[in-house]
Protein backbone atom coordinates (compact mmCIF):
# COMPACT_ATOMS: atom_id res chain seq x y z
CA UNK A 1 0.00 0.00 0.00
CA UNK A 2 2.79 2.65 0.96
CA UNK A 3 4.51 1.74 -2.57
CA UNK A 4 1.22 2.67 -4.19
CA UNK A 5 0.77 5.80 -2.14
CA UNK A 6 4.64 7.20 -2.29
CA UNK A 7 4.75 6.09 -5.85
CA UNK A 8 6.88 3.60 -6.10
CA UNK A 9 7.77 2.27 -9.93
CA UNK A 10 9.90 -0.71 -9.66
CA UNK A 11 7.49 -3.85 -8.85
CA UNK A 12 9.42 -6.71 -8.35
CA UNK A 13 12.31 -5.87 -10.65
CA UNK A 14 15.95 -6.29 -9.35
CA UNK A 15 16.15 -2.56 -8.66
CA UNK A 16 15.63 -0.32 -6.06
CA UNK A 17 11.43 0.59 -5.61
CA UNK A 18 12.51 4.48 -6.81
CA UNK A 19 14.71 3.66 -9.77
CA UNK A 20 14.99 7.55 -10.79
CA UNK A 21 15.88 8.26 -6.91
CA UNK A 22 17.98 5.31 -6.31
CA UNK A 23 15.77 4.65 -3.39
CA UNK A 24 14.63 1.27 -1.72
CA UNK A 25 11.18 1.51 0.29
CA UNK A 26 11.13 -0.82 3.54
CA UNK A 27 8.57 -0.83 5.72
CA UNK A 28 9.89 -2.73 9.58
CA UNK A 29 7.01 -3.86 11.77
CA UNK A 30 8.21 -2.97 15.08
CA UNK A 31 6.83 -3.09 18.64
CA UNK A 32 5.97 0.21 21.02
CA UNK A 33 9.23 0.18 22.40
CA UNK A 34 11.07 0.15 18.54
CA UNK A 35 11.61 -3.74 18.45
CA UNK A 36 11.64 -5.13 14.79
CA UNK A 37 8.82 -7.68 15.06
CA UNK A 38 10.58 -10.30 11.95
CA UNK A 39 13.45 -9.85 9.70
CA UNK A 40 13.10 -8.04 6.58
CA UNK A 41 12.79 -9.24 2.99
CA UNK A 42 15.44 -7.63 0.71
CA UNK A 43 15.21 -9.53 -2.59
CA UNK A 44 15.34 -12.74 -3.72
CA UNK A 45 18.29 -14.64 -4.26
CA UNK A 46 20.03 -15.94 -7.65
CA UNK A 47 21.00 -19.32 -7.26
CA UNK A 48 21.99 -19.76 -10.56
CA UNK A 49 23.75 -17.38 -13.02
CA UNK A 50 26.18 -15.94 -10.87
CA UNK A 51 29.72 -16.27 -13.13
CA UNK A 52 31.10 -12.61 -12.66
CA UNK A 53 28.74 -11.54 -9.88
CA UNK A 54 30.47 -9.12 -7.45
CA UNK A 55 28.94 -7.45 -4.26
CA UNK A 56 29.86 -4.68 -5.82
CA UNK A 57 27.27 -5.54 -8.86
CA UNK A 58 25.09 -7.53 -7.01
CA UNK A 59 21.65 -6.26 -7.15
CA UNK A 60 21.07 -6.60 -3.26
CA UNK A 61 24.15 -4.00 -2.57
CA UNK A 62 22.68 -2.03 -5.18
CA UNK A 63 18.81 -2.11 -3.40
CA UNK A 64 20.35 -1.69 -0.32
CA UNK A 65 22.66 1.28 -0.91
CA UNK A 66 19.92 4.12 -0.23
CA UNK A 67 17.07 2.97 1.73
CA UNK A 68 13.61 4.58 3.02
CA UNK A 69 12.70 3.03 6.06
CA UNK A 70 9.57 3.19 7.47
CA UNK A 71 8.79 1.51 10.98
CA UNK A 72 5.56 0.59 11.88
CA UNK A 73 3.73 -0.27 15.32
CA UNK A 74 2.57 -3.20 14.59
CA UNK A 75 2.02 -5.59 17.16
CA UNK A 76 -0.07 -8.49 16.31
CA UNK A 77 -3.13 -7.36 18.43
CA UNK A 78 -3.21 -3.56 17.31
CA UNK A 79 -5.83 -4.13 14.69
CA UNK A 80 -4.44 -3.15 10.77
CA UNK A 81 -6.43 0.32 10.93
CA UNK A 82 -5.03 1.31 14.14
CA UNK A 83 -1.50 0.79 13.53
CA UNK A 84 1.20 3.62 13.51
CA UNK A 85 3.31 4.81 11.01
CA UNK A 86 6.44 5.74 13.08
CA UNK A 87 9.26 8.40 12.03
CA UNK A 88 10.74 7.47 8.66
CA UNK A 89 14.18 8.03 7.69
CA UNK A 90 16.79 7.37 4.81
CA UNK A 91 19.36 5.43 5.67
CA UNK A 92 22.74 4.45 3.49
CA UNK A 93 25.00 1.88 5.19
CA UNK A 94 28.03 2.89 7.09
CA UNK A 95 31.33 1.53 5.88
CA UNK A 96 31.05 -1.39 9.09
CA UNK A 97 27.72 -2.21 7.94
CA UNK A 98 28.88 -2.79 4.43
CA UNK A 99 31.38 -4.59 4.96
CA UNK A 100 29.31 -7.02 7.41
CA UNK A 101 26.42 -7.17 5.00
CA UNK A 102 29.45 -7.92 1.90
CA UNK A 103 31.06 -10.51 4.31
CA UNK A 104 27.72 -12.45 4.86
CA UNK A 105 26.83 -12.49 1.32
CA UNK A 106 30.22 -13.62 0.52
CA UNK A 107 29.94 -16.48 2.75
CA UNK A 108 26.60 -17.35 1.35
CA UNK A 109 26.76 -17.03 -2.39
CA UNK A 110 30.20 -19.62 -2.17
CA UNK A 111 27.51 -21.98 -0.42
CA UNK A 112 25.51 -21.61 -3.20
CA UNK A 113 28.15 -21.82 -5.89
CA UNK A 114 29.30 -24.69 -4.06
CA UNK A 115 25.71 -26.54 -4.59
CA UNK A 116 25.53 -26.35 -0.97
CA UNK A 117 22.07 -24.35 -0.70
CA UNK A 118 19.86 -26.75 0.88
CA UNK A 119 22.40 -26.83 3.90
CA UNK A 120 22.13 -23.01 4.53
CA UNK A 121 20.04 -22.00 7.30
CA UNK A 122 19.19 -18.80 9.00
CA UNK A 123 22.12 -19.67 11.65
CA UNK A 124 24.78 -17.82 8.28
CA UNK A 125 25.24 -14.68 8.42
CA UNK A 126 25.68 -11.53 10.81
CA UNK A 127 23.32 -9.34 9.47
CA UNK A 128 22.18 -11.77 6.13
CA UNK A 129 20.82 -14.56 6.25
CA UNK A 130 19.57 -16.57 3.43
CA UNK A 131 16.03 -18.16 3.44
CA UNK A 132 13.45 -19.74 1.27
CA UNK A 133 11.12 -17.28 0.05
CA UNK A 134 8.28 -19.15 -1.72
CA UNK A 135 4.14 -18.29 -1.66
CA UNK A 136 3.87 -21.96 -1.45
CA UNK A 137 6.67 -25.31 -1.17
CA UNK A 138 4.91 -25.98 -5.17
CA UNK A 139 7.08 -23.01 -5.85
CA UNK A 140 10.51 -24.14 -7.26
CA UNK A 141 13.58 -22.94 -9.19
CA UNK A 142 16.40 -24.49 -10.27
CA UNK A 143 20.19 -25.23 -8.67
CA UNK A 144 22.91 -26.82 -8.52
CA UNK A 145 24.42 -29.51 -6.25
CA UNK A 146 27.83 -30.29 -5.10
CA UNK A 147 28.29 -32.02 -7.81
CA UNK A 148 27.42 -29.50 -10.20
CA UNK A 149 23.96 -31.40 -11.13
CA UNK A 150 20.89 -29.20 -11.73
CA UNK A 151 17.86 -30.11 -9.39
CA UNK A 152 14.61 -28.10 -8.60
CA UNK A 153 14.62 -26.49 -5.29
CA UNK A 154 12.31 -23.63 -3.40
CA UNK A 155 13.41 -19.84 -4.47
CA UNK A 156 15.57 -18.41 -1.72
CA UNK A 157 15.74 -14.63 -0.29
CA UNK A 158 18.24 -12.47 1.36
CA UNK A 159 16.81 -10.98 4.77
CA UNK A 160 18.02 -8.49 6.86
CA UNK A 161 18.68 -9.87 10.61
CA UNK A 162 16.45 -8.44 13.23
CA UNK A 163 19.36 -7.48 15.29
CA UNK A 164 20.61 -5.61 12.56
CA UNK A 165 17.46 -3.60 11.59
CA UNK A 166 17.33 -3.04 15.32
CA UNK A 167 21.07 -1.24 15.69
CA UNK A 168 19.48 1.08 12.57
CA UNK A 169 16.51 1.50 14.06
CA UNK A 170 18.71 2.61 17.43
CA UNK A 171 20.70 5.10 15.44
CA UNK A 172 18.27 6.92 13.60
CA UNK A 173 15.83 6.56 15.68
CA UNK A 174 17.99 7.31 19.06
CA UNK A 175 15.85 4.63 20.71
CA UNK A 176 17.07 1.76 23.13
Amino acid sequence: MLEHVLGASAGSRPEPDFPHLSIELKTLPINRFGKPLETTFVCVAPLTNLVGVTWHNCHLRHKLARVLWVPIIAEREIPIAERIIATPFIWSPSQEEEQLMAQDWQELTDMIVLGKVEQITGKYGQVLQLRPKAANSQAKTKAFNHQGKPFLTLPRGFYLKTAFTHEILKKHLRID
